[in-house]
């Protein structure tokens, strides 16, 4: 929204206020990513049109128009130490890209920032993160750990639309710096996601071959080459093409699903696919710097094993699959959010649970998505909560992340106890009794499911369980207060933008 409008969406008191509301039929939105990674940084803004879709408080604002003003350069991302970023440069350059655009921070309604890869690991992330978040206009922040980049990428690379519109099977294989992401998509849904210590830039050198920096995962990938490299050692070209080679060979064991090799399963951040053949890949696709080295779209070299690990991909895929399987990415190393800007203006049916209302409003907090079935046992339905959360690398619900939930079935009184009883196991008890707990349903079983959690299975946690609200992955909600007579609460979701797909090549 708006600079003037925004904060009414949590202030309304008065029935002439949802009039206000209900009559803005249109708005624009200017939108800024910031995409800090283990090996590039880079900004992009945008422009965003917002139209409604239908009438009334529960009718979406859709992105109808998206025109990117100004792609910054890609810089290298900047360290001071093995552990430290350099903030400084990374700052400074921030303000270069706002310059360059020709805006201010006041200048932007929304955006998203996101750090990944290596560089999430690095001492002063967090603080890199929280400072763009109070300068540089209304941001949605991420740290994005390998699940959360995985479904990011997704999303980025125009995976998950190829995927819903064809109604297939879609590989994406992201190839950053420090981790390479597998995300494998069915009809429009992320399925499974996996990482692995893979990248072009576990080795920096300078233009003398002499290495500069060393990541942990390269050690172990030219231990097992036969090799032995420090900082300060020189890389031969053999040493280069050894290593892209292999490393090609442990992505494409990731992507063979089955028993791996003990040294890939050494480099796995997570579980390897399940129940997948690679001749099941309908589409495959690359994203992350090194896909432009895949897609012969750079030639340029960075002081990494880019090009070599690029070039070794491109020959490994197309003597693997069939013609047509291998398509462009809508974007490849910027295969990241262009913003926050498609906006749903909602409002909870009335049978939302508020345990209390002195938490509210919120703004910001991200959604998991799980997906509920009636035939579920009560441990099925926690490996779904389990599942959804694992997509963001978290393992509990925290007081600043939401549950949305995707229930089918008609709901009776054991089915919504045994879903009480699978959220309760996911919820993080370390958290102060007054953490808020935030639940999202697509159905109207806020109220019973928000007494049983407190009544019934005596919960600690403040519940704040809302209804009759839609939402995806990737989404962000703000939640205001209760309003008029009715208590209705009013939802506005927030969805990151990704770039368009662009056509098959």
């Amino acid at each position: 929204m708006h600079d003037d409008d925004e904060h009414d969406i949590f202030d309304i008191s008065e029935a002439d206020d949802v009039e206000d509301i209900e009559g803005i039929e249109k708005f624009t939105l200017h939108s800024v990513g910031i995409d800090i990674g283990s090996s590039t940084t880079h900004t992009i803004f945008s422009r965003l049109i917002l139209r409604r879709e239908g009438a009334g408080l529960s009718a979406k604002f859709v992105v109808t128009n998206r025109d990117v003003l100004y792609r910054s350069p890609i810089m290298l991302t900047p360290y001071i130490t093995g552990t430290e970023i350099d903030t400084d440069k990374v700052k400074a350059f921030i303000d270069d890209s706002y310059a360059e655009a020709g805006f201010t921070p006041d200048d932007i309604d929304t955006g998203a920032a996101v750090i990944t890869g290596e560089a999430l690991k690095k001492e002063n992330a967090q603080p890199i993160l929280e400072y763009f978040a109070e300068e540089s206009g209304r941001f949605i922040c991420a740290s994005a750990g390998p699940m959360h980049e995985a479904l990011l990428a997704a999303f980025g690379s125009g995976a998950v639309n190829m995927s819903k519109h064809h109604d297939n099977s879609v590989l994406d294989v992201d190839i950053g710096g420090g981790t390479t992401k597998f995300s494998l998509i069915s009809g429009g849904e992320v399925r499974q996601m996996v990482a692995v210590e893979v990248g072009a830039r576990l080795i920096a050198y300078d233009e003398d071959m002499t290495i500069t920096r060393i990541e942990q995962p390269a050690h172990t990938i030219m231990k097992d080459l036969g090799h032995t490299i420090a900082v300060g050692g020189k890389l031969t070209e053999a040493m280069r093409q050894e290593f892209a080679d292999k490393e090609t060979d442990i992505l494409f064991d990731v992507m063979s699903g089955g028993d791996l090799l003990p040294l890939t399963q050494s480099l796995l951040l997570t579980n390897g696919l399940e129940n997948h053949s690679i001749h099941n890949i309908d589409h495959l696709l690359y994203s992350g710097g090194v896909s432009e080295y895949v897609y012969d779209r750079e030639a340029a070299t960075f002081g990494d094993i880019g090009p070599q690990l690029g070039e070794a991909i491109r020959q490994r895929t197309l003597a693997t699959f069939n013609p047509g399987v291998l398509v462009s990415s809508a974007e490849g190393i910027r295969a990241t959010v262009i913003g926050a800007g498609e906006y749903t203006l909602q409002a909870s049916g009335s049978t939302s649970f508020i345990a209390t209302s002195d938490v509210l409003p919120v703004r910001g907090i991200q959604v998991a998505r799980a997906f509920i079935d009636k035939e579920q046992s009560t441990d099925e339905m926690r490996k779904s909560l389990s599942l959804a959360l694992s997509k963001y690398d978290l393992q509990k619900l925290t007081s600043t992340m939401a549950m949305a939930l995707s229930v089918s079935g008609q709901p009776d009184y054991w089915y919504i106890r045994h879903l009480g009883e699978a959220i309760q196991s996911v919820v993080d008890t370390s958290e102060s009794a007054d953490a808020p707990l935030f639940l999202v349903i697509d159905v109207d079983v806020a109220k019973s499911l928000g007494g049983i959690l407190k009544e019934e299975l005596k919960l600690e946690r403040q519940v704040i369980c809302i209804d009759g609200i839609e939402v995806g992955d990737l989404d962000y909600i703000d939640i205001g207060k209760p309003m008029g007579v009715s208590e209705v609460i009013p939802v506005t979701v927030k969805s990151l933008i990704f770039a368009l797909r662009s056509s098959s090549g």
